[in-house]
Parts: structure tokens; sequence; C-alpha cells
């Protein structure tokens, strides 16, 4: 881990990108602390794509929901959601500098969110960097429940349909472990992510122009045509 301090250091879009193709990441101490610090776990945490595990419960909750499931429409209302205190913690590691480094990724094409409704109001969502056929999750959040997981099944849908290849999740959580997470050694962590960088997926396979409905996103997981 390595701390880059000076707040008036830029980091552009490219060398964030670039970062991510080395498999380090940044993160902030709290929303207060300008600074950042490169991170490369031992153990990274992914999401095998083949072995994405959406339960019975989970399943029918995607197929019944009256929310509504968007994706790349309000990026700052989406880490606004999940810079917010929540049960497991207080204070947030996202800061103004993390605000504004994937502000720019969204603005040329390289962050994503999936945005998740109740009427009008953004209940829950993720957002994270795509990069080749690589995705790397950021964060997320819920404010009703099962919101978070919705927006997961959603994304994973999306990412299967557009060709991606490896879904990190920086670290492994209890939540993400009963959805099929796992820790992958850095070693091997490193040879995924070599061969996810070759070649090129496309996000917007499902479409973007519209809600997807629950029944679609679980189609494309089944792989029906």
């Amino acid at each position: 881990m390595a701390k880059s301090d000076n707040p008036f250091l830029e980091i552009t879009p490219e060398v964030l990108l670039k970062a991510y193709a080395c498999g380090i990441f940044p993160m902030a101490e709290n929303a207060d602390d300008p600074g950042l610090f490169w991170m490369e776990p031992e153990q990274r945490g992914i999401i095998p794509l083949n072995g994405f595990h959406v339960s019975s419960r989970l399943a029918r909750t995607v197929r019944k929901t009256a929310l509504t499931v968007v994706v790349d429409r309000d990026f700052d209302a989406v880490i606004d959601g999940c810079a917010e205190p929540a049960p497991d913690r207080d204070k947030t590691w996202i800061n103004t500098r993390i605000r504004t480094m994937y502000r720019g990724l969204f603005d040329i094409g390289h962050c994503h969110t999936v945005e998740v409704y109740d009427g009008a109001n953004l209940v829950g969502g993720l957002y994270g960097v795509s990069l080749g056929r690589a995705f790397f999750g950021e964060s997320m959040f819920h404010r009703v429940t099962d919101a978070s997981k919705i927006a997961l099944v959603h994304l994973v849908a999306r990412l299967r349909a557009g060709g991606f290849r490896l879904c990190d999740t920086q670290y492994v959580t209890p939540h993400l472990q009963t959805l099929g997470a796992v820790d992958v050694p850095k070693k091997r962590y490193h040879k995924m992510l070599d061969e996810a960088l070759q070649g090129d997926a496309d996000f917007a396979t499902l479409p973007v122009d519209r809600p997807l409905t629950g029944e679609e996103a679980l189609a494309s997981l089944r792989g029906d045509d």
C-alpha cells in the first residue's frame, strides 16, 4: 500500500486506467482526508461470472419487484448513495478526489452505474470501472431491502451478455460471498486480469436506453436467446 497525499497532484482518467491495468486501485482514509492510498491486496475478491449464484428467493425478488433498474443515468447520485453512512460503517472512504476521478472516468465511458429506483427515488445502486473485458466494482448501496442485490444481478447479467471475463469486487464480504464471490491470490488475479485486458467487451449489449426488467436480466443469466 502506497500513499499519494498531495491534494494538488492530479490523477487523470488515463493514469487511473493504467493503475487498474496494473492491478491497483485508490482508496482514501475518509471523506475529509485529501490523501489517497494505492491498494493491491494479497487476496483479491472476484465474482466468477459463470459461478454467480442467484438463490430462488432472490430470483423471485428480481422477477417480481416493482423497482425500476437503469444504467448510467445519474452517476453523482449513485456516488452520493455509496458515500452515505451504513450500518457497518459510520464514515466513508469516498473523498472529493475519488468523486472527481471517477466522474472523469464516467465522462469518457470507462465508469458505469446500475441504478435502482422506486418511482423517482433512487433506492440503491452501484458503480465500477470497465477496461477491456474486465469490470472493477467499486461500491454499492441500498436504501430499501434487496436493492443492492437487484443491482448486482443486473450488473452480472449485463457483464455476461457483453462478453466480460472478469468481475473484480476488491474484497469478499459476507453479502458477496452468498452470491458466489471468492478470494483469489494476487498472482492468479494478475493472470486473470492480463487475460481480461485482451480484447473488448460491451456494457451496452443489453438495452441502456430503457429500464431492463428482472425477467430480462434473469433470462440473460440463463443464456436464453
